[in-house]
Parts: structure tokens; C-alpha cells; sequence
């Protein structure tokens, strides 16, 4: 078994020790391909492995076809999280230790000694160094940095400078994450869990029990739905009355407990038990504003009749100074009441039906989440199909409905349709649930796809029918914001701010929660120029998956304010204001222009003390001349031209690959802040997104285990396994799982590979057979397809064709007897180096003195192609496959005889092959004396011809088979274990009337 740790470690001295990856500018195209970044919290994982091996390859691969390849990468330190992990040791907080000596191969009394952010950031970032360099990444390792270094902060600072000149940083009051036991902002690296949770603003509807003066705060994304309310749904637990300014709230118990993080004034009144309110009935307040001038023209007309006279009258004279709509329609039904037999029935019936529309009744809903938003949920039946199904699963429950005495309450209950999507008819939830066949609120995951699908039509599709009154035509995507701000502005609305996703958990264990801040600093990023910008930018450049770019724009148009400081952690401070550090993610967004800096920083040619703006204008926006740098700065003016020189020849990126989970923040920032600060030409040119990666079906989590460190991957399977494995366990965004027996297996594959190189490199060839144009003419369309899918960067396409397609053809070319696999040992080597580039490097230096790793990547030639001979071999395989079939089915068997098709059918595929049409290819046919006897076979035949030509599948000359088979008679008889004759006197006629060109008849005995 060949040691390939060696091999690997070997010629990673090489690389470095010869400077090969080491980029400096010259004639060749450029081509600046980043990765992010890693967090130094921990060691480096398999899931760094996914993306940094992806953007090695195609590094790799870029700098094989002949560009001038940057690939570089740095440490990221800032933020809350390296300063918690310290506390956790300091403290010695027993989960911590568990998992960094379990899952980060920490050592314990290593880990014990790591209790400051300097110690932690000085031990892992050299792990990371190990674990980059053992798996053979060709980074530019020169520019390697960390952000709390004093240069970066410089840099950062003038980033920030510029931002702030262009009125994109803002102080104001906005919603965060925040952390209560930190009393900080959290952004995503200072998460456990909930890193993707985003802010979602719920529009508020109050409706209102009048006769207890309560608000029950529905909290929606669908405003524009609330004219389709039938009821609303609160859980039969323990809720909670608090004032909310100068209301009183029904709300649950953890939404109290988020309001006191808004703006608002709550106070805590009491606990109450939802059960004694279910079956009253609350006033919707947008139904009410609706139709409340209609009820007071119906309610005049009803005191024109002189009930006056029958009923209260004193009431009557207060009437008119009611202040509250509330109270009004309260009074207006106590009077229709007593109304009754004084007034005519179809005026009192009206106003009855008026508020039957605006009152509508409170229901229990076990499904109700208390932790989502108020607790309290508006029913939609008609658009929201979980409505409608817990109305249909409540009417059948009769033990529910016999408890609250509800049940005339609920069997009264009709869905309202009010949006329709083109010509569809009946009610939306309800087709929707039959067409996915839901029975019951149990099918969780279809009501899911259900009501995303729905949402997403109607939103897009539909239009607003004449039950939402003035809205009536107006398309949802629309009138949603409008129908928000209207219900805010009368004050019937509000906003609650909650979370896409839970929980979110800070790294110091806590829960966190959307809290509204004052005086905080902002990234202005709902500027609506400033987003325009970077929507036109999108459309210009690449996104890869390119379906992915529907995402982006969502992101982009849906990306509101972002604080951008914190009052705790580890960072660069802001210039103008000392008392906040720029968080993380937002010190992290134009780093790629710094490994320009990083080199000549590291060389000790620059320092803190030399970087001043006028430094950082010049170098990056080409504002000012050297000269006047060189004075400002300290520096000499040929090493400041040197450095913008070397800028303006990297600059732009070219492709930033990355982890999905990036798309919502840092990509964005990434595009949003080159676009602010840069000139066009230095704006990103390509963004990739690659998948999680999953270990054995489970995911993976750096603070809670399982996670598998890079180090023990490459440790335990080499570098070249790990990679080649990474590479194809996944394409583009879908996720990667990491399975050990796969692994293993793929270990074995290069190892066999390896052989099977070593054994025919040094081979001289012989004279080239039909076998050998076989083997090319294969090789050249898997240089073809790899070539195809790196340009796409779908890496798990090009592994599968240059490795284990690649592969299956030298194992059937040996087991035919090829003795010149030399013929493509040299080009299939340079096609796999990016992949497995050590097993490479040194199987091409048993020929060969120069790197592998810069030599010319294979080009597809079309001319190799040699379409007889990859039919020839696809004639052997599957002869040798029909004879292994049907022996199954034959006892004892031992001969096969063979007969190819009959002579007039190779004639006739030869006319198909010229003729245009059937037409004309009979009636050539037809000439034939033989063939007119045989007119409807031959007919027959010819359309089934004409049906392969069509497809692309018709040898124009077909092949010699007696010869073929003759030739390879000792192999097929090796491969089946029979004896193969061709004897057309000993095959039955029905049968030898089956045979077909490229598919003999065969018969076993």
C-alpha cells in the first residue's frame, strides 16, 4: 500500500519551499479567485474543507490553463465569540471542555490554558495554518492576517470614514438581535443557533373586546387577508393582560416578555386563563372602519321609525358624542336588540349581518405557538390552509366544541374568499389541500408546502375581489405595504418584530431576543439608491448556481438597516465614536482588497503608523499622487507606485466562492460595500455558492458537536481522499454528508489508481490498435466534460467524469488486453491535479521534472474522437452483457451461437443514412427484387432506422460484426464462460429474424 502521507507531505515542502503558489503580477491574464475567511473560535472543520477545496481547484485549475492565479486567505478574530470561548475555559465551564477535547482535538491541558482572546487566537490560528497547508491548498501564504491586527484596523477605519462621508452610516432607532446577557447586539458569528434568523416585521391588527376595553393583538404577514378574518385562535393556557402605552393587550406570556425590549411602555397588570374567553367576540377593527358609515346611515334610518319612543331614549340623546367606533357599534347592536318588532325585520336584519361581518368569535387552537410573535392568530380559512383545516378538524371535535359551548359558533363559520388568481374558482386553501390530499392538521409538512405555495402565488398572481372594499382590483404585491402603513397610521395597526427562525441562541448560552435600540450606528443599507446600485450590479455579474441569483435579489430588495457597532468584543473601534467597535460581519466585507496590503505588510515595508487615508485613497481609488502619499505616510514613492500598480493588475475579484449561508449577510455586504466605496472596474466580477456539510446524516455544529476537524480528516485519509471526496459528494448548493465507509472506499480507488499508473507510466508504446483509439477517443470526451463542468464549477461533475468515469475505461481497457495506457497517462495526470494534486505531482515526476501543478491543463481534441472504435468496444459490451443475461435461463449452458443481421438490413441502414425521408428511402429499396418480397419487414425496419437517425444514434457505416466478434472470440468466451460460434444453421429462423445491426441473434445451448 503506497504511503500517500508522505507523498503529501513531501511535496507540500516542495510548493512552498520553491515559492509556486506565491502570485506576483506579469503579462499572463490575472485571475483573483477568495474564499472566506474562518472564524478562529475552533479548529477548522469539514465543512471550511467544502468550500476552501472548491476554491482551490478551481484556483488550481484556472492557474493549469494559463492565468496568473491570487488565491490567499486570512484570519477572522473579531467579535464576541473568541472573548465567550475564553470566559467558558476561564471558567471551566465542563461543556465547553467536553467539546473542544472531543470535537476540536484540543488537547485538555492545552485547552486549559486558553482563558484570553490573545491565547486563543495565537493557538488556533496556528492549527489552522497546519490544517490549510496538510491538505495542500495552493494559497499565496504571504498575505496571511488576522483582523485585530493594527495595520487591518487602519484599513478598517478608513472604510468606515468613507461610508460615513457617503451618508451610509446613520445613527437612529432600529430593531436588532440582542443578547440580554451580554447587553450587546448579536450577529451571526456570535451565535450558537439561529444564524440565519433574520427580523420579520408582523403587521399588528387590535381587534378589540369592547365590552372589557381589551386589544387581542393578531400579529400577520398577510394584512391585506384581514378582510377574510372568521375568528381568532388563542391557545387554551395561561396568557397575559399587560398595558402597552395606553391599551390593555391580551398577549402570551413570552410576548410580554418581548415587548419590554421595544419602545413601548408595558406594564404587567395580571395573568388570565384564555379558557374564559373562548366564544366571545372580538371587533375587527379594518371591518369596522369599513362599513362603519353604512351602519350609521342603516342605524339613522332605524331611529327615523321611532324606537326612540320604545327604548332608552336617554341613550339616544348621548349617542352622536360616542368617541370610540368601539363603543358605538356596542350600543348600535344593544339598541337592534330591543329594536325588535318596532322597526322593520329587513332593516334590522342588515345592520345584524353588518356586524356579524365586523364581530367575529375567539377559538382554542392547540397549535397556536405562544413563543411566535403575540400569541394570538388571526383565521384566514379561505388563504391560509391551516386555518382551514383546524376549522374543518374543530367541527369534528366534539368534546372541544361541547366544553366552550361553541359549537352553533363554529358550524356557522364560512370561509371568505377575497383574492383570486386568474381564472381559478372555489376556495383557494381548500383546492390547494386537495390537490395536495392534506386530511388533517397532522400532515405538518404538506400544510407547509401548501401554504408557502399559496403565499407565493397570490402574492405574485393575485387580486384583490370586492370584499376588501376599496383595495378591489389592486394586485397583493401592491397593497400590502399600503394596507400596513394605513392600519399603523389610524392606529388600529402596529409592528411586532420576531425572528424568521428559533431558537437564537447567543455563544454565552443565552436566548436572545429583537430589541429596539436608540442611538445606535447603522449601515444604511435601505438607501434606495445605494440598493438600486447594487440590483444593476447583479444583473452584470455571475452568480453560480446562476439560479441563484433570484435569491440574491430577494435578499438585496428585502435587506433593511444593519447595525454595524457593539459595545463589547474584539475589533477595530470607530473613528469617530471610541466608545463602539464595528461588529464583525461589518468589518468583514472589503478584506480582499487588504491581501493586496497583507504581503508588504508582512515583509515589514509597511506599518500601522505608515497607513493614513490619503495612504488608502490612493492605493485603492487612485485619489491623489504619489508623491504627496509618500510625504503624508512615511513611505518611499516607489514602493506606494509599486503597491498601486500591483492593485489596479489584481483588483476586482474575479470569483468569490462560498457557503450558502453567507447569502444573507456577508455576500450582500461583500456587493453593498465594493459597490459604495470602489469605482466600477474594481466592483466583484463572480460569486459561487457551495452547500453545508453533514457528518454521518447529522449536521455538524463548531460548539456542540459532531464536527470532524479538517486536521483528522486529512490525518486519518490523506489529503488527496479528503479532497477528491469533498469535491464529489455534492454539486453547488445542495448539502454534502461525510460517510466514513465512503471514504474509505474512495481510499482504496486511489490506491489502485496509483498502481495502475505506476505500473504503464514508463511503458514504451506499441503499435496503436482499434482498442487504443478506443481508450483516446473515451479520454478526449472526459477532457471535454471536465473541462465543460470545472468551467462551471460543478466539481462534483468533474471528478465524476476525470476520476471514476475515467476510471471504468482503464479497468475495461486492461481487461481487454490494452497494453498502451502510457498513450494518456501524462494528460490524465494533468487533468486530475487539481483534484488530487500530491498523488499527482509525484506520479508525474517518475517522467518529469516540473511541476504538475503549473503545467498546461489538457485541451479536448475533436480530431481523437473515434466514433468506430467506441462503437466497436459498446458492441463487445453489451454482446458480452445479452449472452451473461439469457445463460441465466438456460441449464448447464456451454455454447453460444451468434448471428449478425442479415445483409439487406446493413444495406438499408446505408440508403437511411443518404435519404431524406422514408419515402425515398423505400422506394430505393424497392428496387430490390429480394426486398419486395419482404416489404412490410423491410418497411418496418426503415422506421425504426429513421427513428435512431433522428436521435443521433445511426452509424452511417455500420459495423463489420463477424470480423468483430472473430477478432475477440477468446475474450467474449473469457467473459461468458461459453463457446462462441457463428452458425446461422444452428439458431432457430424465428430467432435469426430478431437479429438487428448491432444486436446479433443469440441462441444458448
Amino acid at each position: 500500500m503506497v504511503n500517500f502521507k508522505e507523498i503529501e507531505q513531501k511535496w507540500q515542502r516542495a510548493w512552498e519551499e520553491s515559492g509556486l503558489f506565491e502570485a506576483e503580477p506579469d503579462e499572463r491574464e490575472k485571475f483573483f479567485i477568495t474564499v472566506p475567511y474562518p472564524y478562529l473560535n475552533g479548529n477548522l472543520h469539514v465543512g471550511h474543507c467544502r468550500t476552501f477545496t472548491i476554491g482551490d481547484a478551481f484556483a488550481r485549475y484556472m492557474r493549469m490553463k494559463g492565468y496568473n492565479v491570487l488565491f490567499p486567505l486570512g484570519f477572522h478574530v473579531t467579535g464576541t465569540p473568541i472573548i465567550g470561548l475564553a470566559e467558558l475555559i476561564r471558567n471551566r465551564d465542563e461543556r465547553t471542555i467536553e467539546v473542544y477535547t472531543k470535537f476540536h482535538d484540543v488537547p485538555r491541558d492545552i485547552l486549559l490554558t486558553l482563558t484570553t482572546p490573545e491565547k486563543i487566537v495565537e493557538y488556533f490560528s496556528k492549527e489552522a495554518l497546519k490544517a490549510l497547508k496538510s491538505i495542500g491548498y495552493s494559497i499565496d501564504w504571504r498575505r496571511v492576517f488576522t483582523t485585530t491586527d493594527a495595520e487591518y484596523q487602519k484599513f478598517i477605519e478608513w472604510q468606515y470614514r468613507r461610508l460615513r462621508d457617503k451618508g451610509l452610516i446613520v445613527k437612529g432607532t432600529h430593531p436588532v438581535r440582542f443578547c440580554p446577557n451580554c447587553n450587546n447586539p448579536v450577529e451571526d458569528h456570535d451565535l450558537l443557533s439561529g444564524e440565519e434568523a433574520t427580523i420579520v416585521d408582523y403587521t399588528v391588527i387590535k381587534f378589540y373586546l369592547s365590552d372589557e376595553k381589551i386589544v387581542f393583538p393578531c400579529a400577520t404577514l398577510r394584512p391585506e387577508t384581514v378582510f377574510g378574518v372568521t375568528n381568532i385562535w388563542i391557545k387554551p393556557t395561561k396568557y397575559v393582560l399587560a398595558k402597552v402605552n395606553d391599551e390593555v393587550w391580551f398577549v402570551s406570556k413570552e410576548a410580554y416578555e418581548k415587548l419590554t425590549y421595544t419602545e413601548k411602555k408595558v406594564e404587567f397588570l395580571k395573568e388570565v386563563d384564555a379558557k374564559d374567553y373562548i366564544g366571545k367576540f372580538v371587533i375587527n377593527p379594518v371591518l369596522l372602519e369599513e362599513y362603519y358609515s353604512e351602519l350609521l346611515r342603516l342605524f339613522n334610518e332605524l331611529v327615523k321609525h321611532g324606537i326612540g319612543d320604545k327604548i332608552d331614549s336617554d341613550k339616544l340623546i348621548i349617542l352622536y358624542p360616542y368617541e370610540s367606533k368601539f363603543e358605538m357599534l356596542e350600543f348600535i347592536e344593544r339598541v337592534v336588540k330591543k329594536a325588535k318588532g318596532f322597526a322593520p325585520e329587513d332593516l334590522i336584519e342588515k345592520i345584524i349581518e353588518l356586524i356579524r361581518k365586523i364581530k367575529v368569535p375567539i377559538l382554542p387552537a392547540e397549535f397556536v405557538d405562544t413563543d411566535n410573535a403575540t400569541g394570538v392568530v388571526m383565521s384566514v380559512p379561505a388563504h391560509a390552509p391551516f386555518d382551514y383545516v383546524a376549522i374543518e378538524d374543530l367541527k369534528r371535535s366534539f368534546e372541544i366544541l361541547k366544553e366552550y359551548n361553541i359549537e352553533k359558533i363554529v358550524n356557522a363559520i364560512e370561509p371568505i374568499v377575497l383574492i383570486r388568481v386568474n381564472d381559478e374558482q372555489g376556495i383557494p386553501a381548500e383546492n390547494i389541500i386537495k390537490e395536495l390530499n392534506i386530511k388533517s392538521q397532522k400532515d405538518y409538512e404538506l400544510l407547509e408546502k401548501a401554504t408557502k405555495t399559496l403565499y407565493k402565488r397570490e402574492y405574485h398572481l393575485g387580486i384583490l375581489l370586492e370584499t376588501t372594499g376599496k383595495y378591489m382590483g389592486m394586485k397583493v404585491s401592491e397593497v400590502k405595504d399600503l394596507i400596513h402603513n394605513e392600519l399603523v397610521s389610524k392606529g388600529i395597526g402596529d409592528v411586532f418584530y420576531e425572528f424568521s427562525e428559533k431558537p437564537v441562541i447567543c455563544r454565552c448560552g443565552t436566548k436572545c431576543v429583537v430589541k429596539v435600540v436608540r442611538d445606535q450606528w447603522f449601515l444604511n443599507y435601505s438607501n434606495p439608491e445605494w440598493k438600486k446600485r447594487v440590483l444593476d450590479w447583479l444583473e452584470k455579474m455571475e452568480i453560480i448556481p446562476d439560479y441563484y441569483k433570484e435569491e440574491f435579489r430577494n435578499k438585496i430588495e428585502w435587506l433593511k438597516d444593519k447595525a454595524c457597532a457593539r459595545r463589547r468584543g474584539l475589533g477595530t473601534r470607530i473613528p469617530w465614536d471610541k466608545e463602539w467597535l464595528i461588529e464583525s460581519l461589518s468589518d468583514s466585507t472589503i478584506y480582499m482588497a487588504y491581501y493586496i496590503l497583507a504581503k508588504f505588510i508582512n515583509e515589514g515595508k509597511l506599518k500601522a503608523e505608515n497607513l493614513n487615508d490619503e495612504f488608502f485613497d490612493y492605493i485603492f481609488l487612485g485619489i491623489g499622487n504619489a508623491n504627496d502619499v509618500a510625504k503624508s505616510s512615511n513611505l518611499d514613492v516607489g514602493l506606494i507606485e509599486q503597491i498601486r500598480k500591483e492593485f489596479e493588475y489584481w483588483y476586482p475579484v474575479d470569483l468569490r466562492s462560498s457557503g450558502k449561508d453567507l447569502v444573507a449577510n456577508h455576500l450582500l455586504f461583500y456587493l453593498f460595500h465594493h459597490i459604495a466605496i470602489f469605482p466600477e472596474r474594481y466592483w466583484p466580477r463572480a460569486i459561487a455558492v457551495n452547500g453545508y456539510v453533514s457528518l454521518e446524516g447529522k449536521k455538524m455544529s463548531k460548539s456542540k458537536g459532531p464536527l470532524l476537524t479538517m486536521k483528522k480528516a486529512v490525518s486519518q485519509y490523506g489529503a488527496d481522499v479528503t479532497r477528491l471526496y469533498i469535491l464529489h459528494a455534492a454539486e453547488y448548493d445542495n448539502d454534502a454528508d461525510w460517510r466514513s465507509k465512503e471514504v474509505e472506499g474512495l481510499a482504496d480507488n486511489l490506491q489502485r489508481f496509483y498502481r495502475i499508473v505506476a505500473e504503464n507510466y514508463l511503458k514504451e508504446p506499441e503499435e496503436i490498435t482499434t482498442l487504443d483509439r478506443w481508450l483516446i477517443s473515451k479520454f478526449q470526451r472526459v477532457v471535454n466534460e471536465t473541462r465543460e463542468a470545472m468551467d462551471k464549477l460543478q466539481t462534483r461533475r468533474a471528478v465524476n467524469a476525470a476520476f471514476f468515469e475515467m476510471m471504468s475505461y482503464v479497468r475495461w481497457y486492461l481487461r481487454r488486453g490494452g497494453r498502451n495506457l502510457c498513450l494518456i497517462l501524462d494528460d490524465w495526470l494533468k487533468l486530475l491535479a487539481p483534484f488530487a494534486p500530491h498523488i499527482c505531482e509525484e506520479l508525474w515526476h517518475l517522467k518529469h521534472d516540473s511541476f504538475i501543478s503549473v503545467e498546461r491543463y489538457p485541451e479536448f481534441d475533436e480530431n481523437k474522437i473515434d466514433v468506430e472504435a467506441e462503437a466497436v468496444e459498446e458492441y463487445l459490451k453489451n454482446l458480452i452483457k445479452d449472452i451473461n443475461e439469457i445463460k441465466k435461463f438456460v441449464e448447464k449452458p456451454s455454447i453460444a451461437y451468434i448471428y449478425p443481421a442479415d445483409e439487406w438490413k446493413l444495406k438499408a441502414i446505408e440508403i437511411v443514412a443518404k435519404s431524406k425521408n422514408i419515402g425515398e428511402a423505400m422506394k430505393e429499396l424497392m428496387k430490390d427484387e429480394k426486398l419486395r418480397s419482404i416489404a412490410k419487414e423491410v418497411s418496418s425496419f426503415v422506421k425504426r432506422v429513421f427513428r435512431e437517425k433522428k436521435e443521433g444514434l445511426l452509424l452511417e457505416k455500420p459495423l463489420n460484426e463477424i470480423k468483430i466478434i472473430e477478432e475477440n472470440s477468446k475474450f467474449i468466451e473469457s467473459e461468458t464462460g461459453l463457446k462462441v460460434l457463428i452458425d446461422p444453421n444452428a439458431i432457430p429462423e424465428e430467432k435469426k429474424k430478431t437479429a438487428m445491426p448491432g444486436k446479433p441473434a443469440i441462441y444458448i445451448v
